[in-house]
């Protein structure tokens, strides 16, 4: 991994770790010191979180548009500068009409700010070497919950969720913000010429909806988003259903980030020794293994405790290849509105993974779910080698 780029790379790295854990972890971390505070029920709050990632989806669109347009450097600072406010202002909240119109706001600065709009502006800006440069920035934000849920607790049990919420607005507004511009200024002597766009923005939106390869790769991925919604938001009750004890479900859970965090590290240690082709493909039959791991978990539970590492590592490595193989099938040219749109699918499709789980696990329980997941994955990767087929086929 090329040294210069890597350190150039760390502001944007810093910042993501930080963003992620005020304007996204800052939820789960706070849920239960809401319901007990505030008196509304779990799914009333949990309502809110859907909302704004129904939001963050609905706008992605529109942030490709501004990237492509040449305004990332505007969006991602303006976009941090309105998370510090939506943040103080969440800790000003009284009533739960208040509390889901503060989270959908969120959820549109989110589409600007975390992974997707990131990972777009470096593939727009360094081309050939966005994987290295993702990769960087994945390996540090991994510990977002590291550093968001043991903060958070802190400050709620000796200040309270209000005062919580303002520090870390403090958090944002000063540190990530500049963090936003350093980065931003320190990818500039690694900036790769764009290729040019013949067509408006509109037109290569349009374009690309008529591209069968650009479905192909929406599709899967967003396949795999909406599998990880609907496994990770219920782990809990799926490893009691395998037989765990509470304690040892909880330490499972708990693992799944470091376990994402290896799979990064796996991808840095391989550098170009695999192509991101083969890095995806091996990373979907790694959440299948996962998968049936857990699915042989109700007959012998031991599965139960080997499928974090295969699973959680290869969505470790699914997040980093995710963009850069949609910039090398459907080109960097008006990328920026491709990432939109792909962020549209993937992340719409993780909003909805929690209500699906729970009402097909209601209908025959999590058998179902991850019985479900398998084929899921096999109807992606088809989807996958489809889209490579068809690339190769126009030359």
């Amino acid at each position: 991994m090329e040294r210069s780029l890597t350190l150039a790379i760390l502001p944007l790295a810093a910042f993501e770790t930080l963003i992620w854990a005020a304007t996204f972890y800052s939820f789960p971390a706070l849920l239960p010191v809401w319901e007990t505070d505030m008196g509304w029920s779990r799914g009333e709050i949990s309502g809110a979180m859907t909302a704004s990632m129904i939001a963050t989806a609905l706008a992605s669109p529109r942030m490709g548009s501004l990237i492509d347009r040449g305004h990332a450097r505007a969006m991602l600072l303006g976009a941090t500068a309105l998370g510090a406010v939506l943040l103080v202002l969440l800790s000003m909240v009284q009533t739960l009409w208040q509390f889901w119109a503060v989270w959908i706001a969120i959820g549109l600065v989110n589409a600007c700010i975390l992974y997707e709009a990131c990972f777009a502006i470096i593939t727009v800006t360094v081309g050939s070497r966005a994987k290295q440069a993702i990769t960087v920035v994945t390996l540090m934000a991994g510990f977002a919950g590291t550093v968001c849920f043991p903060a958070f607790h802190v400050l709620s049990e000796s200040m309270g969720w209000r005062f919580s919420l303002q520090v870390f607005a403090g958090v944002v507004l000063f540190i990530c913000l500049p963090l936003a511009a350093w980065g931003m200024r320190a990818m500039e002597p690694f900036r790769e010429p764009v290729p040019e766009a013949t067509t408006p923005v509109g037109e290569a939106r349009d374009e690309a909806l008529r591209n069968p390869v650009f479905w192909w790769v929406a599709g899967g991925f967003a396949a795999m988003g909406l599998i990880h919604g609907m496994v990770i938001s219920h782990i809990r009750p799926i490893l009691a259903e395998c037989g765990l004890a509470l304690t040892t479900a909880v330490l499972i859970a708990s693992m799944m980030g470091p376990m994402q965090v290896v799979g990064r590290v796996v991808m840095v240690a391989l550098g170009n020794r695999i192509d991101t082709f083969g890095a995806a493909v091996g990373s979907f039959v790694g959440v299948i293994l996962g998968l049936l791991a857990l699915l042989g978990g109700g007959v012998l539970p031991v599965l139960a405790l080997i499928f974090v590492l295969p699973y959680s590592a290869s969505y470790g490595i699914i997040s980093i290849v995710r963009p850069v193989l949609a910039a090398e099938f459907l080109g960097r040219a008006r990328f920026g509105v491709i990432a939109g749109m792909l962020a549209l699918t993937y992340v719409l499709a993780s909003a909805f993974g929690p209500i699906l789980s729970a009402v097909l696990w209601s209908l025959a329980g999590y058998d179902l779910v991850l019985g479900l997941s398998v084929v899921l994955v096999g109807v992606a990767l088809a989807g996958m080698f489809t889209a490579r087929f068809q690339v190769a086929q126009r030359g």
